[in-house]
């Protein structure tokens, strides 16, 4: 077996981790709200959202993998070590925020990562603006888009709940939190999955072993759906406490309210292709809840380092990568 080959392996194996990081830095995304809540408890929180992470590869297209695959940077640049620095980049970044227990986004990390080396190996030209675009877009207005639903869905569900008798309304409550975690979950599956098949596939691809025509084998697309359900398994506790107890309190009104605008959110974006942070739309939709009684209802001061962690994210992430290949550059 070439060195070449064993590299290419290597770098498949480190996008994998990357997946599996991915799901357990952002469980907190699927869990965090029906923990606070107490409908369900921490494991079986866990195991509820793994097991809609898995089912997503029966829902949704593989758009966003094919964005992320050959939309965002000129795929004729992408090299094996290419793909690798990108990875690490993204893979430091999410344990630096998983360990300070600090929402940030692991997709941002990885299109950081993407745009960094891709701007290092061939200037701006390498980038796909169009494909840029739209995933800058998403960065201001998925979470804008979430927060308002989540303000405007909470006094409907409200007020239907006022229509029920007491002991109809706890069972209505239960029932709407599981439902709308199962939504969210298998929305946070469905796309933010799609992201690792990408960048497998793409490096597949640019290597010669997928033909002349991009597209991502079905062996890629469950390797990387089992890897984030498995990260989701390990649970993100750190960020998991961070969302669920200190943005907001949370009620079993309001978890479902930010669930449910959070996954609509995301299965819009996953449907037109969009790699968004369900991060950010969750945090946002968690946050527009705490507002729904009183504008000091979310904690601003936490909610403005949140801010200024997914603000940083893209340049860090870009610049570790660029480093990466700069060094490449120096010892060929």
């Amino acid at each position: 077996m070439d060195t070449n080959l064993i590299f290419i392996i290597l770098v498949v194996l480190i996008a994998l981790i990357f997946d599996f990081t991915n799901g357990f830095h952002d469980t907190a995304n699927s869990i965090a709200t029906i923990i606070a809540t107490g409908i369900l408890s921490p494991i079986n929180a866990v195991l509820w959202a793994t097991f809609f992470n898995i089912i997503a590869f029966l829902i949704f297209k593989l758009s966003v993998a094919s964005t992320i695959g050959v939309g965002l940077v000129n795929a004729s640049l992408v090299d094996t070590y290419f793909v690798f620095s990108a990875l690490f980049a993204a893979i430091s970044w999410n344990l630096l925020s998983w360990y300070y227990g600090l929402p940030s986004s692991s997709s941002h990390a990885l299109i950081g990562g993407l745009t960094g080396a891709a701007i290092t190996k061939g200037g701006t030209s390498a980038l796909a603006i169009s494909g840029l675009f739209k995933v800058m877009m998403a960065i201001f207005l998925s979470p804008l888009l979430a927060m308002i639903i989540g303000w405007l869905l909470y006094p409907l569900i409200e007020r239907l709940a006022k229509c029920l008798s007491q002991q109809a309304e706890k069972s209505y409550y239960k029932y709407l939190q599981l439902l709308s975690s199962s939504y969210l979950s298998l929305a946070h599956g469905g796309n933010d999955a799609q992201k690792t098949m990408g960048v497998i596939a793409v490096l597949l691809y640019s290597n010669g072993f997928l033909g002349e025509k991009f597209f991502v084998p079905f062996w890629i697309v469950m390797a990387c759906y089992l890897m984030i359900a498995l990260g989701t398994l390990s649970g993100g506790w750190r960020i998991v406490n961070t969302m669920s107890q200190k943005i907001t309190e949370l009620t079993i009104l309001r978890g479902s309210c930010a669930e449910t605008a959070a996954a609509t959110v995301i299965f819009a974006a996953t449907d037109l292709g969009i790699p968004v942070s369900s991060t950010h739309v969750v945090t946002g939709a968690i946050a527009s809840v705490g507002m729904t009684e009183r504008l000091w209802g979310t904690n601003w001061k936490l909610m403005g380092r949140i801010f200024f962690i997914w603000i940083v994210t893209i340049p860090v992430t870009a610049c570790i990568a660029s480093l990466l290949m700069l060094a490449d550059k120096k010892v060929v």
